[in-house]
């Protein structure tokens, strides 16, 4: 499983320090591809993150070139997911997140994580607004109706966000089937558990909304 495989010998050491050091020889696009590991039975690519916290306050002047070469795979026709961890720590990649085509937060239906949410959501519709993404904004709901429904979280963050619900998908509270992805768990008919579908369907949200997002900037343009 997965996490067996990041245990293993494929994962290649400190990749982004590596990525860090060819993009000041000025090969960054070149070295991109021999830094990313494949993952079994699929088409994916992975580039591991930092090792620690440490590591990620040297790579601030990596984010915005990364995010250039980043976007340029979308001639190849591939799309990237980048997970930027917590907001607000030190050293974290808010180039790659401000100039994605759809920046996604990802939150429990929990009072203390809305709470929190409510905040974060505020500063970052304000700062992408100036930039002209505003709309580029989403909130991904793990768990819906534990306690509040993606309707009662929606109208509570939407005062923030331009008066429009920012909700874009939600993903089932499906322990058992996470347990997979985060730890490499043997689970039976993963494929059509809650989760994977949820997943699904997030999948789907994301690609309509890039799309009308896209068709709109294109209309500005013309």
């Amino acid at each position: 499983m997965l996490a067996g495989y990041l245990r293993g010998q494929m994962v290649p050491p400190d990749a982004l320090l590596e990525l860090w050091a060819a993009h000041q020889q000025g090969r960054l696009r070149s070295a991109l591809p021999s830094l990313t590991m494949s993952l079994p039975d699929s088409r994916v690519g992975l580039l591991p993150g930092t090792r620690s916290h440490g590591q990620a306050r040297g790579l601030v002047g990596l984010w915005e070139p990364l995010l250039a070469a980043l976007k340029a795979l979308e001639g190849t026709g591939q799309d990237v997911i980048v997970d930027v961890g917590r907001l607000g720590l030190a050293g974290s990649p808010t180039p790659l997140l401000y100039g994605a085509d759809l920046a996604l937060v990802v939150c429990r239906a929990d009072l203390v994580s809305l709470s929190s949410l409510r905040s974060w959501l505020a500063t970052l519709h304000t700062e992408l607004e100036e930039v002209g993404g505003a709309t580029s904004l989403g909130v991904v709901l793990i768990g819906p109706g534990r306690p509040y429904s993606e309707v009662e979280v929606g109208k509570v963050l939407a005062p923030v966000c331009g008066g429009r619900s920012p909700i874009l998908a939600s993903v089932a509270w499906d322990p058992k089937a996470a347990s997979a992805f985060s730890a490499g768990a043997q689970v039976r008919r993963l494929e059509s558990s809650k989760l994977v579908r949820s997943l699904q369907n997030l999948d789907e949200a994301a690609r309509k909304r890039i799309a009308s997002n896209t068709n709109d900037l294109s209309e500005v343009r013309a």
